[in-house]
């Protein structure tokens, strides 16, 4: 299985519907709350350039905003 981690922050809702589709598919993932975690912020920040939440990593893979098409792609999805 993949390993996902997602930074976000509690009022994003493009972070609660990329939770929402990896519950539904019972894709386990590590949160990251990026106003919370400065240090988190700042490797967010330096593995993307992006400011922006919600960011994944799948793997070694990165997808910025709720790509639901990249996501399911890196995870084998059948959407």
């Amino acid at each position: 299985m993949a390993k996902v981690k997602i930074y976000s922050l509690p009022t994003c809702p493009y972070c609660d519907k990329a939770k929402a589709f990896l519950d539904a598919y019972n894709i386990n993932y590590e949160e990251v709350n990026v106003a919370a975690d400065k240090e988190s912020m700042e490797e967010m920040i330096d593995k993307t350039g992006q400011m922006g939440v919600p960011v994944l990593e799948i793997d070694d893979q990165i997808v910025i905003g709720f790509d639901r098409r990249k996501i399911s792609e890196l995870l084998g999805l059948a959407e």
